[in-house]
């Protein structure tokens, strides 16, 4: 007896034990209802904003379908009629087809992005693993010119790219991408590298390696992150870029998309709103698509680079 006695466990009798209740009366605590409502306030608050951000696009996808007379009366998202030749008209009303314009852009991205991811991960490697004279000045020099605007050096640009013939050319936007111009993914890449254990790097010594086979087996494959964020700032960039193809494309037969776009507004004559934003919308699909299937790699590569 007693020692079934020292073998129950003892209860109080104020206290009962948890697992004595039935299921039903085990209930979650609920939330408080100031809490409750703090909460609700502002998931319909950022709901609010979410829809404010994303009405002008919207807009613009149901401009596309209406009638260029219908387009400025009715600022709602439900047109009163459809209308699909926009989008036929916009793909053959301007001296060539859109898709010479689409080609034209894919050209100048596919050129640029290759630019970047060579140059800049040259030269971050260079920053982040060699030491050389002067490193941390060209490091500082490289980091101040992120706050240099382009209107200072464009003008300096022009002329020597005017001197040696290649305006009207893809060649002076694509041509300083391969001189690692862009200081913010050299300071991203710069800042992923120097997370890689310099244990690799001996390793790799150990074995025979230089600097280039432990840049190009080493090194790259692990910047992956990083090289796909590149890829993907780099080609909305230069997608979108309306100022520096308005600079050095003076032909129509070079013009990019942005500058098509540009081509349906007529400031002496009508313009054709209805085509634009069809052709707007159709230029918009890469951009969705480059950023839908990239966005693990996005971020990923901030997540992963920290600032040291």
């Amino acid at each position: 007896m007693t020692d079934l006695q020292s073998k129950t466990p003892a209860t109080s009798p104020s206290s009962p034990a948890t697992g004595d209740r039935p299921a039903s009366e085990r209930v979650a605590p609920k939330p408080r209802p100031r809490r409750l409502a703090r909460r609700s306030i502002r998931h319909a608050i950022m709901i609010l904003a979410s829809l404010a951000m994303i009405y002008p696009l919207l807009w613009m996808v149901v401009s596309s379908l209406r009638p260029n007379e219908e387009i400025f009366r009715n600022p709602g998202l439900f047109p009163v009629s459809l209308d699909f030749s926009n989008y036929q008209r916009g793909w053959e009303s301007l001296a060539q087809p859109f898709s010479h314009y689409l080609m034209n852009s894919t050209l100048l991205v596919l050129g640029c992005v290759i630019g970047n991811l060579i140059a800049c991960s040259l030269t971050a490697y260079a920053f982040a693993r060699l030491k050389f004279w002067g490193r941390n000045i060209a490091f500082a020099v490289m980091l101040m010119t992120l706050m240099l605007p382009i209107h200072v050096v464009i003008v300096p640009q022009y002329i020597i790219f005017s001197q040696t013939g290649w305006v009207n050319t893809m060649l002076p936007l694509i041509l300083p991408k391969f001189l690692a111009t862009d200081a913010f993914f050299v300071f991203l890449m710069v800042q992923f590298i120097r997370g890689i254990p310099r244990e690799l790097d001996e390793a790799a010594r150990i074995d025979g390696c230089g600097h280039f086979r432990i840049f190009f087996q080493v090194i790259l494959p692990l910047m992956l992150p990083a090289l796909a964020t590149t890829t993907i700032f780099t080609f909305m960039w230069m997608w979108n870029d309306f100022f520096g193809s308005l600079i050095y494309l003076t032909s129509p037969d070079n013009f990019t998309v942005p500058l098509a776009l540009k081509s349906f507004l007529d400031t002496q004559g009508s313009s054709d709103w209805g085509a634009m934003f069809a052709m707007s919308v159709v230029s918009l699909i890469p951009l969705f698509l480059v950023f839908l299937f990239g966005q693990r790699f996005l971020v990923k590569g901030f997540a992963t680079t920290g600032i040291k």
